[in-house]
């Protein structure tokens, strides 16, 4: 798996909801608390979100190219290893409601000729 600098990146983003929550609350004195709730949850969705999307591709499912052969993904349906069909883009709704987008190779089982994304 890649070890990217994810404190850094996080610790910005996190100083951003902080900021952006503070300017926020200044603009809005008079802010009920059911307000100041969805406006919380909103930034900390996209801090959320960005966290995913980091740790996603930063994956070692995000590519498979020269991952050994037990360990590249197999069928769902048929268990035979899949062949590579490119990198492609991938966008995936979030439980937060979030929309994230993801590169990451697509496959296609040679034997029942299913196409998919290997999760994680």
């Amino acid at each position: 798996m890649r070890r990217p600098d994810f404190d850094g990146q996080w610790q910005e983003l996190s100083e951003e909801v902080l900021s952006g929550m503070k300017e926020w609350r200044l603009q809005h004195p008079r802010a009920t608390l059911g307000e100041m709730e969805a406006a919380l949850d909103e930034r900390l969705a996209g801090l959320r979100r960005r966290m995913l999307e980091n740790m996603a591709e930063a994956s070692q499912t995000a590519d498979w190219r020269e991952a050994a052969e037990g360990e590249k993904p197999v069928c769902p349906q048929c268990q035979q290893p899949l062949q590579r069909r490119g990198e492609q883009e991938r966008g995936l709704q979030t439980q937060g409601g979030q929309t994230i987008s993801l590169k990451r190779q697509y496959g296609v089982c040679p034997e029942c000729g299913v196409g998919l994304f290997p999760p994680g």
